[in-house]
């Protein structure tokens, strides 16, 4: 135990991720036979697990790659970027950013993306819990004549929005038995919302300016200017359509009006 002490936790962390590194002198086995066959067994061990569980959070990048070719990626990910927690189904969050800047995925450009819609759904399942506005709630809200556009909305903790040049949300609906995925055209641009609605975690394909719009009112902006900001984005950018999506699915948990919250 002394001899660990001393060599610290980050020689030991460097040891078992890195296989090209030696076998520690501090590290010894308890009947004294040389440690090295052990340390490959539980260096190999660490891996495999992490990359398990990268591969729960990230089952459609496995399937549009392969396991053997995920499993390479996802290797040299674990040993770059072990996870900061025990908790293993938050890590991967920097996943993404890695297949983005991974040599070997380029031939796959929308893969990253795809990635972070996974990444988005952990989180949205993840989530703390909060209660949606009623229909009566946002009907009355939403009927404040000329104040309406200085309504504010409260997104669910759940909602995240991503917006792609690529087919993600097509993508990811084919590899649920949602659609064909012959018939994908993976380079159509997709903006996905992704929001838990009870114990459902929903990806729903969103129109142009829809992700100004939610962005806006992510960023606490009024009605109006959310509004403005999408139309900006996307001239024909339907409001109305908009609404009746975030608030039939439950992504908005309270209205506020004259600092009076509603909910």
């Amino acid at each position: 135990m002394t001899s660990l002490q001393t060599f610290g936790q980050a020689g030991f962390t460097a040891a078992l991720l890195d296989p090209g590194l030696p076998c520690p002198a501090e590290l010894v086995a308890w009947n004294g036979s040389d440690a090295t066959p052990r340390l490959a067994v539980y260096r190999n061990n660490v891996v495999s697990s992490l990359v398990d569980a990268l591969a729960q959070t990230f089952p459609v990048v496995q399937e549009l790659v392969g396991m053997e070719f995920f499993g390479a990626m996802a290797s040299v990910f674990v040993r770059q970027a072990p996870p900061r927690s025990r908790i293993l189904a938050h890590y991967g969050s920097a996943f993404p950013d890695f297949i983005e800047g991974f040599e070997s995925a380029r031939s796959v450009p929308y893969l990253s993306d795809v990635a972070r819609l996974e990444v988005a759904r952990v989180r949205a399942f993840h989530a703390a819990d909060a209660k949606p506005v009623t229909s009566e709630t946002a009907g009355l809200a939403l009927a404040s004549g000329d104040r309406v556009g200085e309504l504010r909305m409260v997104c669910h903790p759940s909602v995240g929005i991503i917006r792609s040049p690529y087919a993600v949300v097509s993508l990811w609906a084919a590899h649920q038995d949602a659609g064909d995925l012959g018939g994908v055209d993976p380079f159509q641009a997709e903006t996905a919302l992704v929001l838990r609605d009870g114990l459902d975690v929903l990806v729903l394909r969103l129109a142009s300016g829809a992700y100004e719009f939610v962005l806006s009112l992510q960023g606490e902006h009024c009605l109006a200017d959310a509004a403005s900001a999408a139309i900006g984005a996307a001239p024909g950018f339907e409001l109305a359509t908009t609404l009746a999506l975030l608030l039939g699915h439950g992504a908005v948990t309270s209205i506020h009006l004259q600092g009076r919250l509603a909910s």
